[in-house]
């Protein structure tokens, strides 16, 4: 008799994003003559610059042709595309091979799947907030009990909250596995090198593995602060990097992104060169690879002409993320991020939850925003808006919040 996985009943009852389309949905259902504005997930809305779509289609003719068409690449990711990728960490004083990195179809799915190769019996401490697929993922594979009173028994909170500049402080007991996410997703909060410095020391200590999302590392504009946490000493014995061309290069519906996984990685019951030869068969055996005409157009994003259209595309959305910041402060709102992180991480008012005033916001500016709830216990009270978005659009929402929400 086939039976099922009882870890998915143990999942909190509405995932984020879909919950907040109900609640938009049916708020366009009983108020049809207003038009929603959406600050709320992060899905990009620039289009593909022409020299990245140039190389999309550079992928495609290639399929046209006998001499050049192409059927299944390495489950690593095309070659080409692996070496431009360890050459564009050499500018931060990174060293990589092509065998330490593992093209993919985007940074979700390796956030998600990375913790398959680990044991079911480790102990995983979260960023807390956290984007929500690091605690699911962990939840389905069976490494928590079960969710009471907004958190999952078993798992190792690390709350992010104003009184730490949201920044986590070190597990107190020995944990396994630690994700943390820099520029913060949702916080907009980013690390400096001491901070890592510290996670990283501790990861040494305790044999643990740190999952290092940096998806949003090319939104940073302070130079002083790091873009990959193998800029910090060590870091290649103790850490993965998930990364991504989703916010970047709009590739947010192509998928592509990629993992570091060095080969000098080592963990408590396996040598160095272990987890990368874990992380190599199972992308072997269960992903046939990146799209080729995607990885092609990676290869021109990571062209000297496609970096200079990407730069542009970043500078756009931060230019977004300032208006948004600048309005909710003159609306008196308490806000944080937005400087080298595209969202806006804000205090919601007068003692609401962050569903009450993702409610409210609806209500009284037909503005969709994120209640930071959602991303775990430690973003009840906030709220997150999103940069991603036309920029007539969100100088309209601004206005909107300002006129129908000042406190």
């Amino acid at each position: 008799m086939a039976t099922i996985n009882k870890n998915y009943s143990k999942l909190s009852a509405n995932y984020l994003f879909p919950e907040i389309a109900r609640r938009a949905a049916l708020f366009v259902e009983k108020n049809p003559s207003v038009e929603l504005l959406r600050l709320g997930i992060g899905d990009t809305t620039e289009p593909i610059p022409e020299p990245i779509i140039q190389g999309l289609r550079q992928g495609v003719e290639a399929l046209t042709k006998i001499e050049t068409y192409n059927g299944y690449n390495q489950g690593e990711g095309d070659i080409r595309l692996r070496a431009a990728l360890a050459s564009h960490y050499l500018p931060l004083g990174v060293k990589l091979t092509p065998d330490d990195i593992f093209v993919s179809d985007g940074a979700k799915s390796d956030a998600g799947n990375i913790q398959s190769i680990f044991g079911a019996q480790n102990v995983v401490a979260v960023q807390d907030p956290a984007y929500p697929v690091y605690v699911d993922s962990n939840v389905i594979a069976g490494r928590t009990g079960q969710f009471e009173e907004g958190r999952y028994q078993g798992l190792v909170y690390m709350p992010c909250l104003a009184q730490n500049n949201f920044f986590p402080h070190l597990p107190e007991q020995k944990v396994d596995l630690i994700y943390l996410c820099f520029p913060n997703n949702p916080t907009g909060a980013v690390a400096n090198k001491k901070q890592l410095k510290e996670f990283v020391d501790y990861a040494l200590k305790h044999r643990a593995v740190i999952i290092f999302d940096a998806a949003y590392a090319a939104f940073i504009n302070d130079p002083e602060l790091p873009r990959s946490i193998f800029e910090i000493e060590g870091a290649k014995k103790c850490a993965i990097e998930i990364n991504s061309f989703s916010k970047t290069a709009g590739f947010t519906g192509v998928r592509l992104g990629w993992s570091v996984v060095p080969v000098e990685l080592e963990v408590e019951d396996g040598p160095p060169g272990k987890i990368n030869q874990m992380w190599r068969r199972r992308q072997n055996t269960l992903f046939n690879g990146a799209s080729n005409i995607v990885q092609q157009g990676g290869l021109a994003v990571l062209s000297p002409q496609g970096q200079k259209a990407v730069t542009k595309l970043v500078e756009f959305y931060m230019g977004n993320a300032a208006i948004i910041r600048q309005g909710m402060i003159e609306a008196g709102f308490r806000v944080y991020g937005g400087d080298n992180a595209p969202y806006v991480w804000m205090e919601t008012p007068s003692q609401l939850d962050s569903w009450q005033f993702f409610d409210k916001m609806l209500e009284k500016a037909g503005v969709v925003g994120t209640p930071g709830s959602g991303f775990g216990p430690s973003g009840q009270g906030y709220f997150r808006l999103s940069a991603f978005g036309n920029r007539e659009n969100i100088q309209r929402a601004v206005k909107r919040i300002q006129d129908g929400l000042r406190f």
